[in-house]
């Protein structure tokens, strides 16, 4: 009787080195822990295969189709591919300091992750940037088809007419987290930025 809570001691501390490397990691900002992303990212939100979906539609200007964005077929292949891969991250939760890990990828993303996630995904940037970087990234102005809009606090992208952002503003949902927006919002107080030749 005397040895069983000794026993239970070591057993809970057995465990405890088990899973202590996995808690410990700290990749990311400010020493957070990060999860493994899904292996799959959703095609909409809340189902599966995402990854795959690389929808288009006729024209210049994207179009939001069942919470994902469809590509338009004039536009660049960078732009095309930007979308796609921000519809991979559609639906994630908000995350301060979410995307800013290596590799871009995160359980959730902030603003300036998820913006870095699609530009990412065009290729046209390499290493995940904060609003504030954004301020002085690319070329200054409004582009023809990307235009990045930062202040120090917040940022959000602007692709073939498609809003990509974590604020729910003018957003009937309310839904905050990488999401695709049925509205423009004021871009008042922010600084519009694009991709050089974009």
């Amino acid at each position: 009787m005397r040895g069983t809570p000794l026993m239970f001691i070591c057993a809970l501390f057995a465990l405890a080195l088990i899973t202590a490397p996995a808690a410990m990691a700290a990749d990311g900002p400010g020493g957070v822990a990060y999860d493994a992303p899904p292996a799959a990212p959703p095609a909409t939100p809340g189902a599966t295969g995402a990854a795959d979906v690389q929808p288009t539609v006729p024209g210049t200007e994207a179009k939001i189709v069942d919470g994902l964005a469809a590509a338009p077929a004039a536009a660049p292949d960078a732009v095309k591919q930007a979308i796609w891969a921000a519809n991979g991250i559609i639906g994630r939760p908000y995350r301060y300091g979410g995307g800013h890990a290596h590799g871009f990828t995160d359980r959730g993303y902030d603003c300036s992750g998820t913006v870095s996630f699609a530009l990412h995904g065009g290729d046209l940037l390499d290493t995940p940037l904060d609003s504030s970087s954004f301020m002085r990234w690319g070329a200054s102005g409004a582009g023809d088809w990307i235009t990045i809009y930062t202040n120090p606090g917040h940022a959000y992208v602007v692709i073939a007419g498609l809003r990509l952002d974590t604020s729910a503003a003018g957003d009937p949902s309310g839904l905050k987290g990488p999401r695709w927006r049925p509205t423009l919002r004021s871009s008042r107080g922010f600084k519009a930025r694009h991709p050089v030749g974009m």
